[in-house]
């Protein structure tokens, strides 16, 4: 754990104010983000949404339901919403940090959250982006809600676990090379595993512009990297203190 300018590491509480804090400005930062580039490509799919709607005749007799929360609020709680999010990752990061700083083998308190902000990112939203990728409005089917969020919710496990077994792999190995390879081998196995025992679920109509859809995931990509990455870079700065010397930290180590 890292050590203050007065020889202490920070407490547990302080790591965990800390991490909220990264949290917080990295999930206004992935609002912004997400306002400027992602919810175009929203407003987009929610015209094609309407357009379909009407087209069918859900709208023949004249009646709409009206919106529980129209478009200016949920672009306003779109803040909100990510706001919460990067403190929720913030404190998790935090307690990552805590219980495994010990055990990362380097003496960098910097890489080391760095590190965990990366294999959260690879395993929380890489792995399962890769195999369920985001869909816009007017794509997906409400009958299979429940399927689609039990299975999301076990890639991300998988995602977690494959870090898991690469981080495991790399250590069986003497030389930096063989550590890099049973590492990637390790992560890809437990990945591919899991990728052939979930199902495939695509409904995307063959309607919808491609393109629109390529754009919007992207987004969702981008959005998630802005977080993680202003999350790392935001925690690796707060939780980190200068240490004078080596030596001095391990005079001070118990």
């Amino acid at each position: 754990m890292s050590l203050s300018a007065t020889g202490k590491a920070p407490t547990y509480g302080a790591l965990l104010l800390r991490g909220l804090l990264a949290g917080l400005i990295a999930g206004l930062l992935a609002g912004v983000f997400a306002y400027t580039v992602g919810e175009p490509k929203v407003d987009a799919a929610i015209a094609i949404e309407e357009a379909n709607a009407h087209a069918a005749g859900a709208a023949a007799d004249g009646h709409h339901d009206e919106e529980l929360v129209g478009r200016d609020g949920q672009k306003g709680g779109l803040f909100l919403a990510t706001g919460l999010y990067g403190a929720a990752m913030g404190g998790l990061l935090a307690t990552a940090y805590t219980v495994l700083r010990r055990r990362l083998r380097t003496t960098s308190d910097t890489r080391a959250a760095l590190g965990l902000a990366g294999a959260a990112l690879l395993g929380i939203v890489l792995v399962p982006y890769l195999k369920y990728p985001p869909n816009p409005p007017a794509v997906g089917n409400p009958d299979t809600i429940n399927q689609r969020t039990i299975s999301y919710l076990a890639i991300v496990v998988i995602g977690l676990v494959a870090v898991w077994a690469g981080v495991i792999a790399a250590r069986t190995q003497p030389a930096e090379w063989r550590q890099a390879l049973a590492a990637a081998a390790g992560f890809l196995i437990v990945v591919a595993v899991g990728y052939l025992l979930l199902p495939a679920i695509d409904e995307v109509p063959d309607t919808f512009p491609a393109t629109l859809l390529w754009n919007f995931r992207i987004a969702s990509l981008g959005t998630q990297a802005v977080m993680w990455s202003a999350l790392g870079l935001g925690f690796a700065a707060l939780a980190t203190r200068p240490v004078r010397e080596q030596a001095a930290r391990e005079a001070v180590t118990v």
